[in-house]
């Protein structure tokens, strides 16, 4: 069966030892019960995964900090509990340094920009503490901004905190960002950005996914996108039959001109998946039947590794 040569996954929730994926293993990232582990990851493909440090929405300042710290500190363990198969990455050098060495290259990120606590010096700290990626919002309000549930656009802050992390080398995610925010991200952004886990409103009407202008103008800005296998992202009535519901999504991407801005962005052990996805080879799957559907084995490999490892080496030090 004909596979990628690689695969990089823009978002999983893997990491958090939390009520959606908590199994009582602190091992998060080898736990079987888990969708996504080390050792399920197929060994002849080689696999780079941001680990998001999800924060919920109800912790707030300092709460925020210590939820966040307490999950740095499980990532820091683990990378060095499990060092013979994964390695911690900050940049592509990092990435294809892990790959060489046939490990899982591993980056931290953060879902919900309360990490920050209003605070702007902790952009820097975070930034230090190997942070590469930070989701601004989750569905709720924060210093930042809001996700879905209000219409509420950028904060003084927010508007403050998104210069500074281009600043400090941690890119900014606007998957969960709502329509208000994502326009005043616009006026202030300089830098690329990402939505590491969103689809296309056209084909699931769901606020959550990203409208026809927004992919536009992330095409525009040489910005990355990551495909959602979350069913309610996928299909409006979260029916997923098959590899198809991704497909559409993929092709509406590329019809608005995204074949160098589209990735994988799973969202396992964070959602509903469908059967299809469910596991780490099954989305290796996913790369022959694009080749079946007549996509090109560039455009595949743009999708599967290729756009994401581009991004990095353009955006990240």
């Amino acid at each position: 069966m004909k596979k990628s040569f690689a695969l990089i996954d823009l978002h999983c929730d893997t990491l958090t030892d939390w009520k959606y994926t908590s199994t009582g293993n602190p091992d998060t990232l080898d736990d079987p019960k888990r969708v996504l582990s080390l050792s399920a990851i197929p060994a002849d493909v080689h696999w780079a995964q941001f680990f998001a440090v999800f924060i919920p929405d109800e912790e707030r300042g300092q709460r925020a900090i210590d939820y966040f710290e307490f999950n740095r500190a499980s990532f820091e363990h683990q990378m060095r509990q499990f060092a013979d198969r994964v390695a911690p990455c900050r940049n592509a050098d990092d990435m294809e340094a892990a790959w060489a060495a046939g490990k899982t290259a591993a980056f931290l990120t953060v879902e919900n920009g309360s990490v920050f606590a209003g605070d702007l010096n902790r952009v820097k700290t975070v930034a230090d503490q190997g942070v590469r990626a930070v989701t601004l919002v989750w569905n709720g309000e924060n210093e930042i901004g809001s996700g879905h549930t209000t219409d509420h656009g950028l904060s003084e802050f927010g508007k403050k905190v998104v210069p500074e992390m281009e600043k400090q080398n941690i890119i900014v995610d606007v998957s969960h960002l709502n329509d208000h925010g994502f326009a005043d991200l616009l006026e202030i952004a300089e830098k690329p950005f990402m939505a590491t886990h969103s689809n296309a409103r056209a084909l699931c009407a769901h606020k959550r996914n990203l409208t026809d202008d927004m992919i536009r103008e992330m095409v525009r800005r040489d910005c990355l996108i990551g495909l959602n296998y979350f069913v309610k992202f996928l299909a409006d009535d979260g029916n997923v039959k098959g590899l198809d519901d991704i497909y559409r999504h993929a092709m509406h991407f590329f019809e608005l001109g995204a074949n160098k801005n589209l990735a994988l962005g799973s969202d396992f052990d964070g959602a509903v998946l469908p059967e299809c996805l469910s596991t780490p080879t099954k989305v290796t799957e996913f790369y022959e039947y694009l080749l079946s559907r007549g996509v090109s084995e560039e455009d595949a490999d743009g999708i599967f590794y290729r756009n994401a490892q581009n991004f990095f080496r353009k955006n990240l030090r």
